[in-house]
């Protein structure tokens, strides 16, 4: 049994896991996969190897990567104002915004003003957005956005591919081409393969961190990045059909930890499957290069970024602060509520993905997922 196996296997034997599905892959294919467990609370319909599940904000590494993919093919450096593209972005003491401060989440959008917006009317939110002012400066700390993030991110596509819609994006140049089990807004005839997302459990005593201390305040910044657009739904509310179908890039992508290993490990290839290159030399430095670090206002922890993915922060010496993304100081990814995480590793050249359906809480992923990216790294 492998280190990663043993492990895997363990989370499910101290009760940690209802159903879940742990994936390595390099450029030569896939290294390993596991899976076990029930896609439903009443443990009657087993984890099957093509079964998918939500993903929550692990979208967001997708979305990043269809917007970096355009802005490549359109010729958008990232030093660029946004609202060069987008004009109407640049009202409101927006017009100094350039796609770093934005993707880096130092654009000070993580939240909005504005009532109208609704979670499922793209272009109520866009029009909220064009016309906020930004709630932190560009030399501030940056302020994670956990639900607009993703809308901005779809209008960018939007204006880069003349009108298509991100979740098309996606499918169009990464999930069909690479065999991807993986929808931002999915079909209703994949339904069926989708496991119950469960809402995490009441931890009896447990002592709220920074983070759950901020979100039970209503004036906080973390309580409002996380309760707009309008309708911002429940863990129980996206299993709901019209959720599923949703296209929603900041938190709707549903797939499985095979395809999302398989994604990252062309991205940790230098974004090239085989001889086919996806991402040029320069994406592939967006996607590593440290933009941004510093105790972010909406998370409640030191937090770093690159073009819109996450990055583990370091401190004075160059040393990891915390080891999410493994050892290699390169590596990108982006977590899920709940416990998910899919990253890129460079150096090893490999894509790790860690997917499941009963989330716990906290803002990054736990012990459980730790246990998973150490004994691989043991093994290896």
């Amino acid at each position: 049994m492998s280190a990663l196996s043993e492990a895997f296997a363990n989370n499910f034997a101290h009760g940690r896991e209802v159903g879940a599905s742990v994936s390595v892959f390099n450029a030569n294919g896939e290294v390993e996969t596991l899976h076990g467990g029930f896609c439903d609370a009443a443990r009657t319909d087993p984890w099957k190897p093509e079964t998918l599940v939500l993903i929550w904000s692990a979208t967001k590494g997708l979305a990043v990567a269809c917007v970096l993919h355009a802005m490549e093919k359109g010729g958008v450096d990232i030093d660029a104002r946004v609202g060069e593209l987008w004009p109407e972005f640049a009202q409101a003491g927006k017009d100094q915004l350039t796609f770093a401060h934005l993707l880096s989440h130092r654009a000070g959008l993580c939240a909005l003003d504005s009532k109208s917006a609704t979670f499922l009317d793209h272009e109520s939110v866009i029009r909220a957005v064009e016309a906020q002012v930004p709630l932190r400066g560009i030399d501030d700390s940056p302020a994670y956005g956990p639900r607009v993030f993703g809308f901005i991110l779809d209008e960018i596509v939007r204006r880069l591919s003349r009108g298509e819609t991100l979740g098309s994006y996606w499918r169009r140049v990464f999930a069909e081409p690479l065999g991807l089990d993986i929808w931002i807004g999915l079909p209703e005839e994949f339904h069926p393969r989708v496991a119950t997302i469960l809402s995490p459990r009441v931890q009896p005593g447990a002592t709220p961190d920074a983070f759950a201390l901020a979100f039970a305040d209503n004036t906080s910044l973390t309580r409002r990045a996380f309760s707009c657009p309008a309708g911002s739904p429940s863990p129980s509310a996206m299993n709901s059909p019209r959720m599923r179908s949703a296209s929603m890039p900041s938190l709707g992508g549903i797939g499985s930890a095979r395809s999302l290993a398989k994604f990252y490990a062309m991205l940790a290839n230098g974004g090239r499957n085989g001889s086919n290159e996806i991402f040029g030399e320069k994406s592939f430095r967006w996607m590593t290069s440290r933009l941004a670090q510093g105790f972010d206002g909406v998370l409640q922890m030191e937090m770093a970024y690159s073009a819109g993915f996450m990055l583990d922060p370091i401190d004075a010496a160059g040393r990891k602060i915390r080891q999410l993304l493994g050892p290699s100081l390169s590596a990108f990814g982006h977590a899920g509520a709940g416990g998910s995480l899919a990253f890129a590793d460079p150096e090893k050249k490999i894509g790790f993905a860690y997917v499941m359906n009963q989330m716990e809480q906290g803002v990054l992923p736990n012990d459980r997922c730790l246990a998973l990216v150490d004994a691989f790294y043991s093994q290896s």
